[in-house]
């Protein structure tokens, strides 16, 4: 099961880091992207590591805002976000797959989205 974390309620212009693990079980082949569900709006890929972390992909709407990596001691995919916005309030989730794609609905190798982390960006 995908675990998130890190979600919170920040106000515009604040950071938050969040992380994407699965307890026992190694996430060192496989890409990791990050997703997010806003109020009435569709799923969007924000952002895709690569499974050797050379590769980085990013959505414009979070480009040069948003910093994904990974550390594979500790087997967590992180989502810097920095300069928030009220617009990337959302439910954020993550999916691990072979290889990356934003534009994917799929949830991966897993089978199922996780249970999300809630980002409220809000004054």
């Amino acid at each position: 099961q995908i675990v998130e974390d890190g979600g919170g309620l920040v106000q515009p212009g604040g950071s938050l880091r969040l992380s994407c693990a699965v307890p026992g079980f190694s996430l060192v082949h496989y890409a990791v992207g990050w997703f997010r569900q806003a109020p009435g709006k569709e799923h969007e890929g924000i952002s895709c590591i690569s499974s050797n972390g050379r590769s980085a992909y990013y959505a414009d709407s979070v480009k040069g805002r948003f910093t994904i990596s990974r550390d594979y001691t500790k087997n967590i995919v992180y989502l810097q976000m920095n300069s928030l916005r009220p617009e990337d309030t959302a439910v954020y989730d993550c999916r691990a797959d072979w290889e990356c794609d934003l534009h994917t609905r799929s949830p991966g190798i897993f089978g199922s989205w996780g249970q999300g982390t809630h980002v409220t960006v809000s004054s």
